[in-house]
């Protein structure tokens, strides 16, 4: 049996605080994770020797080492099925980019195999299997974009409008470790409840509506329910690590500032490298994407700034939500 071409789709975090830090190094983070329609893609043959044969296309990591490999012996190991895997992967998602590919790799491995070895382990289980393979691993279970707390790991079902995004990758790979530990990272924002978020999320889309449609949406109520330009905000809150990587990763900070002169306010995505900026069709967000790429050459002057630029939608689901039973 085989199940090929499996997607595992790329994250955005929409805003990121850290709110803490445990006893045991672990970081307290509040953030919202939404998946984005620039994806790895898996392919899967099931053996009965229960082997795990994967060879992992990031260079430099052994199959032993890669969350792919790590995640089918988990649940090999965890269930005690007699089945293995032969498992290929093809990247597009970079490494050290914010973008979770890792972490989506493993979970769309752990969410196959369950189907493929016909384990039966429920949405919970996996996600519980998924945990100590990285913080990020669950929400890709979880299979809806997710107002995270916790270390990650505690999630809460959101809903998103449509948009698309234009990711940029910096030329640069951001070590996460390097800015957890960083001793300028600030650890003390002040946790939010998922309402104030849900409430922000509203008022955005009564701008987009404004934007697309006019006032004459709101009826006789729409003086009151018109959003002045002062109250714009492009995004929720911030990502407490930009900072810390802007400083440590010139070609970021480099990055940023070039999409800002051209009129793209941009946020970077998890740890770094990954720049995103939100539109609400993703025809606008192909307009910009073309504003730039003929100047990202120059961008950087003799030294290579930016790398590649995608443009994606925005999943209103994981792809794989409904493999998974709750």
């Amino acid at each position: 049996m085989h199940l090929h071409n499996v997607p595992a789709p790329a994250k955005l975090n929409l805003f990121l605080h850290v709110t803490g830090r445990r006893a045991d190094g672990y970081h307290l983070l509040q953030t919202a994770f939404r998946f984005i329609g620039l994806c790895d893609t898996l392919s899967f043959e099931r053996v009965g020797d229960g082997s795990i044969i994967y060879e992992s296309p990031v260079p430099g990591l052994s199959a032993e080492d890669d969350l792919v490999y790590k995640a089918a012996t988990r649940l090999r190991n965890a269930t005690g099925t007699k089945w293995g895997a032969r498992i290929s992967c093809f990247k597009r998602i970079p490494a050290g980019g914010g973008l979770g590919g890792g972490s989506s790799n493993a979970a769309t491995t752990l969410i196959a195999l369950n189907r493929l070895w016909e384990t039966g382990l429920t949405r919970r289980e996996l996600m519980e299997l998924a945990l100590p393979l990285g913080a990020d691993v669950p929400v890709f279970i979880f299979g809806q974009p997710a107002f995270a707390e916790g270390v990650g790991e505690i999630l809460s079902p959101i809903e998103l409008h449509p948009s698309a995004y234009l990711v940029v990758r910096p030329a640069v790979h951001v070590s996460t470790v390097d800015i957890f530990t960083d001793p300028n990272l600030t650890r003390d924002t002040k946790p939010i409840k998922i309402t104030v978020f849900a409430d922000w999320l509203l008022k955005q889309q009564r701008i987009e509506q404004q934007q697309t449609q006019g006032e004459r949406l709101f009826g006789s109520h729409a003086e009151q329910n018109k959003i002045s330009p002062s109250e714009v905000q492009p995004y929720f809150g911030r990502n407490d690590l930009e900072p810390v990587v802007r400083v440590k990763y010139p070609k970021v900070e480099k990055a940023l500032a070039f999409l800002i002169e051209n009129g793209i306010p941009a946020r970077m995505t998890g740890s770094g490298s990954c720049l995103f900026a939100e539109f609400v069709t993703h025809g606008q967000a192909l307009l910009n994407q073309q504003k730039i790429i003929g100047k990202i050459p120059n961008c950087g002057n003799t030294v290579p700034v930016i790398d590649e630029t995608w443009v994606c939608h925005g999943y209103v689901d994981h792809p794989l939500r409904y493999w998974t039973k709750d």
